[in-house]
């Protein structure tokens, strides 16, 4: 696919259910006795691989455009899958359904496409074998999980990384254990798992950095509303602030600050952004955003990126790369070795995806820096088969003199199917 260079973005958009969200309520529902009801649910392949794996536990799902249905007997009513489960390309699916796993009497095999493959697991295995399930990987801790299960109990867990997947999947074991479970998280990251709690019921305190649950809990389903996806939209919100003569209005984005660090350093540097009248949608803020072109950012955005605010924009930095091609002072980001370990290494991805297009970039272990004020020449994309560099480098393409080709445009629909067919409708 090839992008040109664009003049003008204008008009209002919508960005799909918040991915994040969309798997914790999903799998709520199968955890919860009765029926939840989901409306806004994410479109992206990611949470759909959710679906169909908890079908597989005997969980019915009925889904309808972006609304879903499930019918759970619980999670002490679930049946061992017919056949191996797949989790597609969603670390997110692998990582907190094994929490789920983890306390079934039955075993049950789960492992994904070739890149989920490649990621690491012993994260959430070490807690989960502290707990008493039984869990074999692949060579080096990689999936395929041999998962047996059953008879967990509750542990003290100090998060040894910040990962919201790590977290989530604690707790949610825990909710499954006997007696309390705390998670101690002392930086903190998206906090999706805590605010759904209990809305479906379950018992959740927080004492500082201490998270705890107590099981063997009983939940109960809901109906919930899953907000606009803050990572997708901020694909758009970066390419108005860039592209002359812009102005677009995104409708009903979440406005989580565990979640909203790109964003909140777009606003705390004077950009452009007018963020509406913000309400609250099943526990989670949302508000609308009206951005237009900002050159002046170029010399007020920070030219160094690293440390707390990492985990809060880790999903954010392909596109952050591509702002900081722009910036005068150039950009540094550091502390972000966790990206090396995504759906590609997105280190290497930014980096030598920045050089094929013109741009001048050095690599670090654990980020890049991108000197200031640089032209994007344009030409060949790779994606490495991972959205968010597929989409980050769409949006190099409308501020690249020649444009750029993808090699691989599908794979953005891992999180957002619908991206080039709403940049479309803003391109003018």
């Amino acid at each position: 696919m090839r992008i040109e260079p664009a003049t003008r973005l204008s008009g209002e958009l919508s960005v799909p259910g918040d991915k994040s969200i969309s798997h914790r309520y999903a799998l709520f529902g199968a955890m919860a006795e009765g029926q939840t009801a989901i409306s806004n649910f994410s479109s992206s392949a990611d949470c759909h691989s959710t679906l169909h794996c908890i079908e597989e536990l005997g969980v019915q799902v009925n889904v309808k455009g972006s609304s879903v249905t499930i019918q759970s007997p619980g999670w002490q009513g679930l049946r061992a899958p017919s056949r191996q489960l797949d989790a597609g390309n969603s670390g997110t699916t692998i990582r907190m359904l094994s929490a789920l796993l983890a306390a079934q009497p039955f075993e049950t095999v789960i492992a994904g496409d070739a890149s989920l493959n490649r990621r690491p697991m012993e994260r959430i295995v070490t807690p989960l074998t502290r707990m008493g399930a039984s869990i074999e990987t692949a060579e080096g801790g990689l999936p395929p999980l041999k998962i047996r299960g059953g008879g967990l109990h509750g542990i003290r867990y100090d998060l040894p990384v910040a990962s919201a997947q790590v977290k989530s999947c604690v707790l949610l074991a825990g909710l499954m254990a006997e007696g309390e479970t705390t998670v101690v998280e002392r930086i903190q990251t998206r906090d999706h798992t805590e605010r759904a709690l209990p809305i479906f019921g379950a018992p959740f305190r927080q004492n500082g950095t201490d998270l705890s649950v107590k099981g063997p809990s009983r939940l109960t389903g809901a109906t919930v509303r899953v907000v606009g996806d803050v990572s997708s939209a901020i694909f758009f919100v970066v390419a108005a602030l860039l592209v002359r003569d812009s102005s677009i209005m995104l409708q009903g984005i979440g406005a989580n600050p565990s979640r909203t660090g790109l964003l909140e350093l777009l606003l705390e540097s004077g950009a452009n952004i007018h963020r509406l009248e913000t309400t609250v949608a099943s526990g989670e803020p949302v508000s609308d955003l009206r951005v237009s072109y900002d050159p002046g950012l170029l010399a007020r955005f920070p030219n160094v990126v690293e440390g707390d605010v990492i985990p809060n924009l880790i999903d954010e930095i392909p596109i952050l790369a591509v702002l900081g091609t722009q910036l005068e002072q150039g950009l540094a980001v550091r502390d972000a070795s966790e990206l090396r370990k995504k759906e590609s290494d997105r280190i290497h991805s930014v980096v030598s995806n920045l050089r094929n297009l013109g741009v001048m970039v050095e690599e670090f272990q654990d980020g890049f820096r991108i000197p200031g004020k640089q032209k994007i020449r344009g030409g060949q994309v790779k994606t490495y088969g991972d959205h968010r560099i597929a989409m980050a480098f769409a949006v190099a393409g409308l501020i690249s003199e020649e444009g750029v080709s993808l090699d691989d445009p599908d794979c953005a629909a891992v999180s957002f199917p619908a991206f080039y067919k709403c940049l479309d409708s803003l391109h003018h």
